[in-house]
């Protein structure tokens, strides 16, 4: 999109945010947060979060092949949704792609010694994603890295800031979940 096209665009919410009552101060703070959610979201996207902290950890894995272990663990605790063996099923579904990419993902793992193949506990037949004791110590630490990162990020912040800050993104997460209800 050229700056001219962006500029158009902007115009067109402003006016629409200004007819709904909102003030011009209102106006360009949501505008500067839907750039900056925008850039962060690309982010989130591109993997750039989870690359940088495996560079740093020298993990030697793809940010796909990282959140594909981390939905796996995600999917065995139930953090964010019901707990449940791993499957490559619920492991496609969890990342949202086709069962045969999560399939090589999964295989992938196994490989690299991440994830091992066991049999269900409900049904025998069928094959579970079990991390390994390397793929939890990896996940720890991933999570000591992004928490020693975070800690930096709000070192400097005074307390009411982040507590504001944690506040108003859980309302606005909530909002969000309401306007936007999960796909089932």
């Amino acid at each position: 999109m050229n700056s001219e096209t962006a500029h158009r665009f902007s115009a067109i919410i402003a006016r629409m945010l200004t007819e709904q009552g909102f003030s011009d101060d209102v106006v360009e703070a949501l505008l500067q947060f839907d750039a900056e959610n925008f850039a962060y979201m690309r982010r989130v996207k591109k993997g750039d979060i989870p690359q940088s902290l495996m560079e740093e950890l020298g993990a030697g894995i793809e940010p796909m092949q990282f959140l594909s272990l981390a939905a796996i663990i995600r999917i065995e605790t139930g953090r964010g949704r019901p707990a449940a063996e791993p499957t490559v099923g619920l492991l496609a579904e969890e990342m949202q792609v086709d069962a045969s990419r999560a399939s090589r993902i999964a295989a992938d793992l196994v490989d690299r010694g991440l994830v091992a193949r066991a049999a269900s506990q409900d049904d025998g037949r069928r094959s579970v994603l079990v991390p390994t004791a390397e793929g939890r110590a990896l996940l720890e630490a991933f999570l000591r890295a992004k928490w020693q990162r975070t800690m930096r990020l709000f070192r400097d912040w005074p307390e009411e800031d982040v507590l504001a800050f944690a506040r108003l993104l859980k309302r606005y997460n909530e909002g969000m979940r309401a306007q936007y209800p999960a796909a089932r």
